[in-house]
């Protein structure tokens, strides 16, 4: 692997022209989590905050984090509501609380952002 400006080349074994590179056009690699890049403080993988329930600030259940969709300002939490019903809201310090995963939770801070408009 080599840094070329904002890139990175990369040899793959079998792949020896840029013809059959170009088949790899827009594949995702996925690493274990034993090669995961360390997290800072108040940094978690998307997979971890996958299913956590989502809960209001006195405790009620509100709904399941099924999914998250990068945004242009930001990554939103597709979270699925009883009744099976689905609302995007931005994954930002002013909607959610810290999740815990010991009661694997999250806090909403705003349930108003669930309503249907």
């Amino acid at each position: 692997m080599v840094s070329h400006g904002d890139s990175l080349i990369m040899r793959f074994n079998g792949i020896d022209s840029p013809e059959e590179a170009k088949k790899l056009g827009g594949a995702e690699i996925i690493a274990g989590r034993e090669f995961a890049a360390p997290l800072g403080e108040d940094e978690y993988y998307v997979e971890d905050l996958k299913g956590l329930s989502v809960l209001s600030q006195e405790g009620v259940f509100l709904g399941h984090i099924r999914e998250f969709i990068e945004g242009g300002g930001g990554d939103l939490a597709e979270i699925e509501i009883p009744g099976g019903k689905r609302r995007l809201v931005p994954f930002r310090r002013e909607f959610f609380g810290p999740p815990d995963f010991d009661s694997q939770s999250i806090v909403l801070l705003s349930e108003w952002i669930l309503d249907e408009t």
